[in-house]
């Protein structure tokens, strides 16, 4: 993860944290989010800071390697998006081989942590075309849709 300028002790936390972010420390997750903190991505929606844990350790259960790059960050009054570039190698997708999907989340505070969480990027990058069979439709469809 590269660095930023942001200024918020929280967004430094939250920056500091995804950087060093695997399945041997998930607790870490416990020093930047709210105990109420909702989390959302494409897939799920999640409440509370144990859901949170649990669905992490889920996602993290088939993950070789995950890190993120930091593109860049903006910030005002308590709330922050953050623009990132995820590469990750999973057991069961793409060969094993690095995925990389672009993304950015959008971030609000209270007492000084992350209490809401919602990321957006293109699951179909992420996850359906790494599959066999469905990655080749997607693909096929997405190439159709710009001509």
């Amino acid at each position: 993860m590269t660095k930023t300028m942001a200024n918020a002790l929280w967004l430094q936390n939250f920056i500091a944290v995804y950087s060093d972010l695997g399945t041997e420390n998930l607790e870490g997750l416990r020093q930047i989010y709210h105990p109420d903190v909702v989390f959302c991505d494409p897939l799920h929606r999640v409440e509370g800071l144990d859901s949170l844990l649990g669905y992490f350790q889920g996602l993290y259960h088939q993950v070789i390697s995950c890190d993120f790059t930091i593109a860049s960050v903006l910030e005002h009054q308590g709330e922050a998006a953050v623009y990132w570039t995820m590469t990750f190698r999973h057991k069961q997708l793409n060969g094993c081989q690095p995925i990389e999907v672009e993304g950015h989340s959008q971030l609000r505070a209270k007492d000084n942590k992350v209490i809401y969480h919602r990321d957006y990027f293109d699951v179909g990058a992420m996850l359906y075309e790494q599959l066999p069979l469905l990655g080749s439709l997607i693909r096929a469809v997405k190439r159709r849709a710009v001509r």
